[in-house]
């Protein structure tokens, strides 16, 4: 078998596992589960659930990325990225974030919570954040601020 017959093999093996993911990101947890709050909440904290997000993602064989959105200080909804496992471009781990917070809280209006992210949230997932309300974004380990998000920033 040549080298990218191979590595196309382990990446649809991968893909296959992450299908195999439930919902909500966590091997064994089921859609809806309740999410494990951090001993500490605090903004480390949720950067640090994003990245462990990001870690199962990337374990399963999706891309690299891991988000979390987060109200009056709990974690209400949480994603890894599952555009491979979903075959879906748009399921990138904010957009999928914002869809388990507004599962669970029962409404598409999101005021006053503010997105985590592994990385930088794209166009795409920013303009998701503006129109579910969140007020902020916080992103890498840094804890960069990238402020509330807007329609049309690149």
């Amino acid at each position: 078998m040549s080298a990218s017959g191979l590595t196309r093999r382990r990446w649809l093996g991968a893909a296959a596992t992450v299908a195999a993911m439930p919902a909500s990101g966590v091997a064994g947890a089921s859609e809806g589960a309740p999410i494990v709050q951090p001993r500490d909440p605090s903004p480390a904290a949720f950067v640090a659930r994003a990245f462990e997000l990001r870690r199962l993602a990337e374990a399963a064989g999706d891309q690299p990325y891991g988000a979390v959105v987060v109200k009056d200080g709990r974690i209400v909804g949480q994603a890894p990225s599952r555009v491979v496992a979903a075959g879906d471009p748009t399921a990138h781990a904010e957009t999928e974030a914002i869809r388990d917070a507004a599962r669970r809280l029962g409404t598409r209006n999101l005021s006053g919570s503010t997105l985590y992210s592994s990385a930088r949230p794209c166009a795409m997932c920013e303009a998701a954040a503006y129109w579910a309300g969140i007020g902020g974004m916080i992103h890498g380990a840094g804890l960069s601020d990238a402020g509330p998000p807007r329609l049309g920033r690149c």
